[in-house]
């Protein structure tokens, strides 16, 4: 495991990652719990979680970065700005839950970065079904985007991925949960 993926283990474990039993988004019990947004809006933290998934997108032909708000929020930002300072400039664009219901009652933020028909990637913090990722994806092709990579933190490997490639979505994580318990021993 390289350097960056090692230090972000750490910080996921010491700020993301909680034993115990909670209801998750899907509705599903899980004995753990991963706040993603902990170490997404940790200085050092939010830089490895851009850095890494800027380092997934090399070769890739997406024109920006895109994601469901709130989880998504400070990872499209991340990737964003480090995009700029590595000469890739990927705008980042919000999806919203519900549409504004007021101005341009939008679903989409972040729309005058992109040109119609742009290939946007996808990001997510926490995988489970897959459900807000297929939402994001159809949200987006019906403001006339392309879907491309499509990319998470963690995939708690509950089916997700199975799930997504159904909806003709491939995603590719930093981790999976077994991953990260195997990095955080290491």
């Amino acid at each position: 495991m390289n350097d960056l993926k090692a230090k972000l283990a750490r910080h996921l474990m010491a700020l993301s990652y909680v034993q115990g039993e909670v209801t998750l988004t899907s509705g599903r019990k899980s004995d753990y719990y991963f706040d993603c947004k902990q170490t997404a809006l940790h200085p050092e933290g939010g830089y490895l979680i851009g850095k890494l998934f800027l380092d997934m997108l090399k070769g890739s032909d997406a024109r920006g970065v895109a994601g469901m708000t709130l989880g998504a929020d400070p990872l499209v930002a991340a990737v964003s700005v480090l995009s700029h300072l590595e000469g890739r400039p990927l705008p980042a664009m919000i999806i919203r839950k519900a549409s504004k219901g007021h101005g341009t009652d939008q679903y989409l933020e972040g729309l005058k970065n992109f040109r119609p028909g742009d290939t946007v990637a996808l990001l997510e913090d926490v995988v489970t079904t897959g459900g807000t990722l297929i939402t994001s994806a159809e949200r987006l092709r019906a403001a006339g985007f392309k879907v491309g990579d499509v990319l998470c933190v963690l995939n708690r490997e509950e089916g997700g991925p199975e799930r997504l490639a159904e909806a003709g979505l491939t995603l590719r994580s930093i981790f999976t949960r077994n991953e990260l318990l195997a990095a955080a021993r290491g």
